[in-house]
């Protein structure tokens, strides 16, 4: 397994918990970053939203490309996968500014495409939005002109969203950047399993991962690609008691006596069983389902279940933990190097 964890670009991952001590700041993600490749963690992902989806919208939020050139200046070996949204950047611009970045980095730079979720942000920037199956369709084309420009010497392209006319991008990068990306439509499943090279899945199960792996490995093998890589989000609570580590998790699913922003929205789709609501308001604490796979116990308990996801074809965690710095120390000594 490696062990992935999520920048904390927004100041923190819990919705009902206004202050986790780990702001939206330069100094922080760098101490963290240059912390985390001394303990044992192979991966970082950069997430690239301009609005904070997480402390509300008017709260700080980091832009991803600029923290991802600066932290490749001062890191050496971890990977750098950055969040990247094709109607957010003009391909063949990207590609040389990526190139770059990679160069800068020594070859450790990945991409995480995703194809725009959030139509108000997009409003805001005065971008486009595209409909559901119409932003996979430009993801296609933008996948197509950054690969082109970073394995052509000149690259041509005309599509129906680009065109480009004997393009050149030099410096290219170290090595092809590897390309990861999620999703659970058919559109999304598609264009991943022909252009991509990992795909990264929420929060679930091992059992409800497995058949997702296997249903993406037929598809990939299919279209006569090589194997890929597959990684899933989770939140980890990792202490020396079970006792202790659902304590904590009650401590971070509990509403405050004032909701948090956001939480308005949210409540028009409580409803149900005690129990549904109870499996609701974990979703909304953390996001990406990060609870649903219940990496909460002690070290061995989580190593177990984290066992059982390598068993389910399991390549990459993608973790997201409170307050991060302690508890990326902590999960290093006790789980990825215990």
């Amino acid at each position: 397994m490696r062990y992935g964890y999520w920048m904390p670009v927004f100041g923190g991952w819990l919705r009902n918990v206004p202050d986790e001590g780990m702001e939206a700041s330069w100094n922080y993600v760098k101490r963290l970053t240059q912390r985390s490749e001394q303990t044992g963690w192979d991966l970082t992902l950069i997430a690239e939203l301009n609005l904070n989806d997480i402390k509300g919208v008017t709260e700080p939020a980091l832009d991803a490309w600029s923290t991802a050139a600066a932290l490749a200046s001062v890191t050496e070996r971890i990977e750098l996968m950055v969040a990247v949204r094709p109607n957010f950047h003009h391909p063949a611009l990207f590609a040389k500014q990526a190139a770059n970045i990679d160069r800068i980095s020594g070859g450790r730079l990945a991409l995480n495409v995703v194809s725009s979720w959030w139509a108000d942000e997009a409003r805001q920037y005065g971008l486009q939005f595209d409909q559901h199956d119409d932003r996979y369709a430009r993801t296609r084309e933008w996948l197509d002109v950054v690969d082109g420009l970073w394995t052509q010497q000149r690259f041509s392209y005309a599509g129906e969203r680009y065109a480009l006319q004997d393009a050149i991008c030099e410096p290219k990068p170290v090595r092809r950047p590897t390309i990861y990306a999620g999703g659970e439509s058919e559109a999304a499943k598609t264009m991943i399993a022909t252009q991509c090279d990992a795909y990264v899945m929420h929060g679930d199960p091992p059992e409800a991962i497995a058949p997702k792996i296997a249903d993406m490995k037929a598809r990939r093998e299919k279209a006569g690609r090589p194997p890929m890589q597959y990684g899933m989000a989770a939140y980890a609570i990792v202490r020396d008691t079970e006792e202790e580590a659902q304590a904590e998790l009650a401590r971070i699913t509990a509403l405050p006596p004032e909701p948090p922003a956001g939480f308005d929205n949210f409540e028009q789709w409580l409803s149900g069983t005690e129990l549904e609501r109870e499996l609701k308001l974990q979703e909304y604490s953390v996001s990406n389902r990060g609870l649903r796979p219940n990496l909460v116990g002690t070290p061995a308990q989580v190593k177990a279940r984290i066992a059982d996801y390598e068993a389910a074809g399991l390549d990459l965690l993608l973790l997201q933990m409170s307050p991060q710095a302690e508890e990326m120390d902590r999960f290093a000594a006790e789980v990825i190097n215990g």
